[in-house]
């Protein structure tokens, strides 16, 4: 035990620090409260379970359970030493805060303390590359390696290799034939399995019960529960004490499910253990009895059981899978962690149910990146379970990873295929399309169909979205019916919720709104309506909700989004005046609700009432001044005016902010505006040159030529910054191909012009843009016909 016995020595000296107050012949335990210690002598250590008491009721610090621990160790009072790690290890989350790596000590001396009983199958190995010395095809020398080899787990193909020469030297062998049914078994290989067994069987007919327990198990594999019930029988009728065969019996009874079938199954696990109460498959499948019953206490009683009573792994991690959910259903989600996690360290591939907890529990803690690589290994496994696609397709829903959220579409496309009459799924996945405005509102019809087949009231919040998605696909008459039907639901909710409140009414309520956010940016200087974010999904949310506190508040709330959207929708079918009034109406109860602000300004802009419309804006900045939208739109009215130097300020205004630094609107728009005063200066150059220039007219053409070439790089620049950003940015690359033809390289332009057109035909500019590239070439046939395809295809 020469290696454990170093490596422990090392971990003493690393803990030598964690209690200064210690001499050498003791250790202290601080008394919990107190500046008061108990002093240990390590020469005259009590016994392990006193020590675990004292510990365990003045909770004390992980580096004091080490060094006791440590002190049992040197006295070679191993078991204690083993007790007070383990028990520190299962109850280390109610211990005093931590230094993890003092837990990772602690886990690392006890593998090193399990070590030494690996040791012996070292040896065994040792000895068995002795006896090939002397010769290496004796039968019973290979059948013994063979199983050595079975028992080592990770070596069955040389095992089977030992077993197949012994049975080709041409006389049958049952050792030969038992260990070739345990290789395929363990290769889920049932029905090979079960043909070993059976030649096994035919060769002595009287050989152990224990053969026909393994006949029993390769039929329950298989699906034929009959005949694995008449082997497990057999196998009881031939040992009557056989608890291997009473636990395969009362499996069978209990997956029959029925009340007399669980009665009989319970029966038979009770008299397993009272053959063999330290049996650890029946403490399991006890356990899982009384989590079924809920009765908590004797589930960890039990699989705690079982597990100090195996060092078999699967039996392992079945036990600290059922002490996990246990600790789960009971809300102990840290200890269920702890369990959950080592289930899986000791699980083989193909017990996936603590992956799965482990996943829960990783949710609960919001760590949604360990709780995707949890589900996944259980999706790995089982590619079409509902619950992991949903759960997955939810997580991955809300990454910011495009490939992670095209991934989510696919999940929940697999989900709404499988079961499509899940409203839940079905409305996941109309947030996900949301843009794609088609797919979205098909998704959320089929929502809002399923609600109204099985006549359940569908959510203001599903009819507004709707109303929003056909407001974006250009059918207003179905917006104006589904915001409609959206507002009278939100009216509903609200006399049921003044009915129950006693009949009083919100007037005079204030509400204290964070509105959500619209589905598209409005730095296009174009508000777009509200879609709601709230949905009956399980794990969603919005602001709005949060922030209003549910109740009365959050369906005001609601109704201010709807009633903002109908006034959208009146903007759009030309009603200004009604969109107007409703904008008015809602900022004398929100007087904050920037968005209302800005749809004013537009109105009045696009009435031609350029300085209401900046009176509008600035209201804005009252608000907030760093709102990059009130500043874009300054910045399009001052370009509608000519003013181009004041525009440009508004829009450097915007991307001094370091939120905004790379907003790629802005910095379009500001690369246009250095090319509309490169277009000015350009053609006010042309107007006022002459043949007679003065010297001083010559010096200021120089000085133009170099404020020419300083905007074209500024332009150059901002249109660069956006497209290294987004590579696939039409208006970007519209904009180098304009200041190339700025710069003379006119071939150039034309080719960027055509990758642009390539990439989308309904950009207007980029078609006349190519006419005037023509023009430049004194290609005119070639330019009107630009120009006439331009007008086709447009509809210009």
């Amino acid at each position: 035990m020469s290696v454990s016995d170093t490596a422990l020595t090392d971990f003493e000296s690393i803990r030598s620090d964690n209690s200064a107050g210690s001499s050498a012949n003791t250790i202290e335990i601080p008394l919990r409260g107190g500046d008061e210690v108990i002093e240990l002598d390590i020469n005259q250590l009590p016994d392990g379970e006193e020590v675990i008491n004292i510990l365990t009721q003045e909770v004390a610090p992980l580096p004091v359970w080490i060094n006791i621990a440590l002190a049992y160790y040197k006295k070679k009072l191993f078991d204690d030493f083993e007790k007070v790690l383990e028990e520190a290890k299962q109850n280390v989350s109610n211990l005093q805060p931590y230094n993890e790596m003092d837990f990772l000590h602690l886990l690392d001396m006890l593998a090193i303390f399990c070590e030494k009983r690996t040791q012996l199958i070292a040896r065994a190995a040792t000895l068995f590359t002795s006896g090939d010395r002397i010769t290496m095809y004796e039968q019973k020398h290979l059948l013994g390696r063979a199983f050595y080899f079975i028992h080592e787990g990770e070596k069955l193909n040389q095992a089977d290799n030992q077993l197949n020469f012994v049975l080709n030297q041409g006389s049958p062998v049952v050792q030969a034939y038992l260990g070739k049914a345990c290789i395929a078994f363990n290769r889920q290989e049932y029905r090979n399995a079960l043909a070993f067994y059976r030649k096994a069987l035919r060769l002595q007919p009287n050989c152990s019960p224990s053969v026909r327990l393994g006949i029993g198990h390769c039929f329950a594999r298989l699906g034929n529960s009959q005949k694995a019930r008449l082997a497990f029988q057999r196998a009881l009728d031939l040992d009557v004490e056989s608890v291997e065969a009473l636990v395969g019996l009362a499996v069978l009874d209990l997956n029959e499910k029925t009340q007399e079938s669980i009665k009989q199954g319970v029966q038979k696990l009770s008299k397993a253990y009272n053959l063999d109460p330290t049996n650890p498959m029946v403490l399991n499948h006890l356990a899982d009895h009384f989590f079924y019953k809920k009765e908590y206490d004797k589930v960890h009683q039990l699989a705690m059981h079982a597990f100090h009573n195996t060092e078999n792994e699967a039996m392992r991690a079945e036990s600290c899978y059922q002490m996990a959910r246990a600790l789960h259903v009971e809300g102990n989600y840290d200890k269920a962690f702890q369990y959950y996690y080592l289930a899986t360290q000791f699980a083989s591939p193909n017990f996936l149910l603590p992956f799965y907890g482990l996943g829960q529990m990783y949710l609960h803690r919001n760590d949604l990146e360990h709780a995707a690589i949890a589900f996944e290994k259980v999706l790995k496994a089982y590619p079409n379970n509902y619950e992991t696609l949903k759960i997955l397709g939810s997580l991955y829903a809300q990454s910011n990873k495009l490939e992670k959220r095209a991934q989510a579409k696919q999940l929940f496309k697999q989900v709404t295929e499988s079961q499509p009459d899940d409203v839940e799924a079905w409305i996941e996945y109309a947030q996900l399309l949301e843009n794609d405005t088609s797919g979205a509102l098909s998704a959320y019809l089929n929502a809002l169909n399923i609600l109204e087949n099985v006549q359940l009231e569908v959510s203001p919040e599903i009819l507004n979205n709707i109303g929003v998605l056909y407001f974006m696909k250009g059918e207003h008459i179905k917006a104006d019916t589904f915001l409609n039907r959206a507002y009278d639901r939100i009216r509903e909710e609200q006399l049921q919720e003044e009915e129950a409140a006693g009949g009083m009414d919100g007037e005079g309520r204030v509400s204290h709104l964070q509105y959500p956010a619209p589905l598209m940016s409005t730095s296009t200087a174009n508000a777009i309506l509200e879609l709601h974010r709230r949905t009956t999904t399980i794990g969603s949310g919005d602001s709005a909700s949060a922030s209003a506190g549910g109740g009365d508040n959050y369906y005001h709330d609601l109704a201010v989004t709807v009633r903002y959207n109908q006034a959208r929708l009146h903007e759009a079918m030309n009603r200004p005046d009604l969109a107007e009034a409703a904008y008015k109406s809602i900022l004398l109860q929100h007087p904050t609700y920037v968005d209302c602000y800005m749809r004013l300004g537009c109105i009045a802009r696009d009435r031609g009432q350029l300085r209401d419309a900046s009176l509008w804006f600035r209201e804005v900045l009252e608000v907030n001044p760093d709102q990059p939208d009130a500043w874009s739109l300054l910045g399009q009215l001052h370009l509608s005016r000519g003013e181009v130097e004041a525009a440009q300020r508004k829009f450097e205004r915007i991307i001094r902010q370091p939120k905004y630094r790379a907003d790629a609107y802005c910095r379009i728009t500001l690369g246009n505006v250095w090319l509309r005063s490169l277009h000015h200066h350009h053609y006010h150059n042309r107007y006022n040159a002459n043949a007679n220039q003065t010297q001083q007219q010559q010096q200021q053409q120089g000085r133009d030529k170099d404020r020419r070439r300083r905007h074209e790089e500024r332009a150059l620049s901002c249109y660069k910054a956006v497209l290294s950003a987004d590579p696939r940015n039409i208006w970007a690359a519209h904009g180098i191909g304009c200041v190339l033809a700025h710069k003379g390289f006119i071939n150039e332009a034309r080719d960027v012009f055509a990758q642009v057109r390539e990439a989308t035909a309904d950009f207007p500019d980029v078609w006349m843009n190519i006419a005037h590239v023509y023009v430049e070439q004194k290609q005119y046939t070639a330019a009107i016909q630009m120009v006439r395809e331009c007008t086709d295809t447009l509809y210009l």
